[in-house]
């Protein structure tokens, strides 16, 4: 059994021998047998895609030690894993001891269990909750172990375990390979770049193909996914979110009209490849690199950055939104993080959406939302591309829970599914229509026909008396041209209320309404001139 040494916060760094590369067919046998493997002799194998899983002890014929391999080129981050065994024997009990993990708080303590399936049962179903135990272990130096009870029941069945459903990279690309097949005309697949290890980085566009030229200013809204390898959920969101804006719902086509969608869905193929948790295949966390990404080191980052950098220059392209996913692995529900300004009109823009996206999700938080501008956070895709995009530009990082997520109404503890994960990603899209109907760029039709969660305000919920007093023209308030004479490229968010909080809706009426009258009175002033 291994040693680490003690608890020393969030992350612990391993004393012990170095765990390189994925087991791979690796038989485990009592100490001093020989010969070939008999049956209940277990076999472990991580030697495929995002599979990790570097070394494995026999402790007694009912338990083992395993020990998860650290990203590649850094041993700090040790969190993922996903292996298989076989060989089994129909009933046999087994305890696993995952022994090496980095970080010491986790979701684990909330009742997260691990993932496992089988070739006769390929559906991911999460071990009993009962069978799971997080702790601190005396013989790992007082380091917290995830053990859990298992029985396999069926001796010609392979087992895979996983911390999270997994999403591949070769899964993405036939997504995408699927989708481009339909030859929908408002869907486009390009290359973006290649990756140290050749793989593609592809940028997806969804929006109607008159907006590809425009003759008139478009808006744009970018989404990321996957810097952290093993942030799974965020593909699902991801999916999900392009699923609906390539559908037939009246939401979708009008957002198509409207608004270009930029989509980069794996923005780190190679460690999603490899089964890393958060790094590159040359161990750089690229979720703190967006400062001065590297042509060689960090590619993809080089990339999409000078990508957002062009866009952000062409006067005829507003970039409103960049969009970062992740998965959380200490808290529930989905969330997100948001830059702090000192020009306080500024902050109140940017708490719109979540506001908005709260009204729509019923398992996102406003209660975990947060505003800051932490050192630590320097070099992430929101604090940097906060600072270089344009002042009016809403940087976000949407984060989602890896477990689970609560709602007002029941209080207890949903554990999401793929398709839970998938659904954040379509109520994402849909909240789109919702900000843009209250910026004045599209219409008060179509409804996003959202049933909203209980007690939450939503625009669309307005009174009738509310809608005849604040009605505007429903044409986008400048031309690319009059923004060039004004000195503003977007719709007037401002707001004067510095009172408003993220975490409140009881300002929100008041809030939207000033925003909407604003933009009426900033669209008579546009007349006018």
């Amino acid at each position: 059994m291994a040693d680490k040494k003690a608890d020393s916060g969030s992350e612990s760094d391993s004393t012990e021998e170095p765990v390189v590369g994925n087991v791979n067919k690796f038989a485990v046998v009592p100490p001093g047998f020989t010969g070939r493997p008999k049956k209940g002799h277990l076999i472990f194998d991580a030697c495929f895609e995002c599979g990790n899983l570097g070394r494995v002890d026999y402790i007694t014929e009912f338990e083992y030690d395993l020990f998860i391999r650290p990203d590649t080129c850094n041993p700090r981050f040790r969190v993922w894993f996903n292996f298989t065994v076989e060989n089994v024997k129909a009933d046999q009990r087994v305890i696993f001891n995952i022994v090496n993990f980095s970080k010491t708080k986790s979701l684990y303590r909330e009742g997260m269990s691990p993932f496992v399936k089988s070739t006769s049962r390929p559906k991911w179903v999460r071990v009993p909750a009962k069978h799971v135990y997080y702790y601190r272990c005396p013989d790992h130096r007082k380091n917290y172990v995830m053990s859990f009870a298992f029985v396999f029941d069926r001796d010609d069945d392979v087992y895979q375990f996983s911390y999270c459903y997994p999403y591949s990279y070769t899964r993405l690309q036939n997504y995408l390979d699927n989708l481009e097949k339909r030859n929908m005309d408002f869907f486009t697949r390009e290359l973006l770049c290649l990756t140290v290890q050749q793989r593609r980085l592809d940028l997806i566009t969804i929006t109607h193909p008159d907006n590809l030229y425009p003759e008139e200013t478009k808006r744009i809204v970018f989404l990321t996914a996957r810097v952290h390898p093993g942030e799974t959920p965020a593909s699902f969101v991801c999916q999900g979110f392009m699923d609906f804006l390539i559908g037939n719902h009246p939401v979708a086509k009008t957002l198509r009209e409207h608004i270009v969608f930029k989509i980069v869905p794996m923005l780190n193929p190679d460690g999603v490849y490899l089964g890393n948790y958060r790094c590159s295949l040359m161990g750089f966390d690229l979720n703190r690199h967006w400062q001065e990404p590297s042509p060689w080191a960090h590619p993809t980052l080089y990339a999409t950055k000078n990508l957002l950098m062009e866009y952000d220059r062409d006067e005829k392209l507003i970039v409103d939104f960049f969009i970062d996913l992740h998965a959380h692995s200490t808290l529930m529900n989905g969330f997100m993080y948001g830059n702090t300004f000192e020009d306080i009109d500024r902050y109140e823009r940017q708490s719109v959406f979540p506001k908005l996206l709260c009204g729509n999700a019923e398992d996102f938080s406003l209660a975990n939302t947060n505003f800051n501008r932490d050192a630590v956070k320097a070099g992430t895709g929101r604090r940097t591309l906060g600072g270089c995009l344009d002042d009016n530009s809403h940087c976000y990082t949407l984060e989602v829970s890896f477990y689970s997520y609560q709602t007002s109404s029941t209080g207890q503890a949903m554990p999401y599914t793929e398709e839970g994960y998938m659904k954040l990603g379509r109520n994402l899209a849909r909240t789109f229509i919702d900000y843009y109907k209250l910026a004045g760029v599209v219409s008060q039709k179509p409804s996003s026909s959202i049933v909203p969660k209980p007690g939450a305000y939503r625009i669309r919920d307005r009174n009738q008396q509310d809608r005849s007093e604040t009605a505007y023209d429903e044409k986008p308030p400048m031309s690319s041209q009059d923004d060039r004479q004004t000195g503003s490229r977007r719709p007037y968010m401002y707001t004067r209320q510095s009172d408003l909080s993220i975490n409140s809706t009881s300002n929100f009426n008041d809030v939207s309404t000033n925003i909407r009258l604003q933009l009426r009175e900033r669209e008579k002033e546009r007349k006018q001139y």
